[in-house]
């Protein structure tokens, strides 16, 4: 498997991932998103809050929370966990995740969490959702620990597109992750500050072949434990 840290090399192949993959440009249409295969992988015992009908309508007036998580489909993944409302990812091989295989919109809405490093140095978060048709990461930590950026736009990686921003993160600290997208725009904090301010237009969304198994939502780590709680959609009406 191709190394996270790699540049140059990797980056050809994850364009090539892609392109045979037949990823196509973002939309910007509103709806469900397509709903994965089924997965013989574990239940996650672990709730999602969110105001999305059961088919993927939205947005509804009141928030729900719902289970449908499962161990996303990793070779040689770590060892995946729930305590008090917790769910703890112990490093992988390369690899460790949980997917969501509930109902989703893909347009005009906001993911929140909280996430923190347990172990290891490299990302304990990568985000991966719907933008429109075609999914995307919000990658935190990864390259070595600090790297914070979008994979991938125009086929390039967080590490080397310019959305790649670098910053320490503390071990055992929770830090709040909020996404937003919509039609024109992906946006992206770490607690109050702005990480990420992207515009869409124009532009080919996509993601590394490696969080494939975490497709169409999901959250992962690289060789790193991670944890995550609170996890929250927030659909939301277009703006005018």
């Amino acid at each position: 498997m191709v190394r996270w840290r790699l540049k140059g090399i990797q980056s050809s192949l994850a364009a090539m991932a892609i392109l045979l993959a037949g990823a196509c440009a973002s939309t910007g249409e509103e709806g469900a998103a397509a709903a994965p295969e089924e997965s013989n992988m574990p239940d996650v015992d672990f709730v999602i809050t969110h105001n999305i009908g059961d088919e993927g309508e939205g947005p509804r007036t009141e928030f729900v929370e719902s289970k449908g998580w499962k161990v996303a489909e990793f070779t040689d993944t770590g060892e995946v966990r729930v305590e008090d409302g917790t769910v703890y990812m112990a490093p992988g091989n390369d690899m460790t995740g949980i997917t969501w295989w509930g109902p989703l919109v893909r347009m005009n809405y906001e993911v929140t969490l909280d996430a923190k490093r347990t172990e290891g140095s490299d990302f304990f978060c990568a985000l991966t959702f719907p933008y429109g048709e075609d999914p995307c990461s919000f990658v935190v930590g990864g390259w070595g620990g600090t790297c914070v950026g979008i994979s991938s736009i125009d086929y390039y990686d967080a590490y080397n597109n310019e959305t790649a921003k670098f910053r320490d993160f503390e071990m055992d600290r929770w830090y709040r992750i909020r996404v937003r997208v919509t039609p024109d725009k992906i946006q992206a904090w770490i607690d109050d500050e702005q990480m990420v301010d992207i515009e869409t237009t124009g532009r080919t969304i996509g993601i590394r072949w490696e969080v494939q198994p975490c497709v169409p939502f999901g959250i992962s780590t690289w060789r790193t434990g991670g944890a995550v709680r609170n996890v929250k959609i927030h659909a939301f009406n277009p703006e005018p």
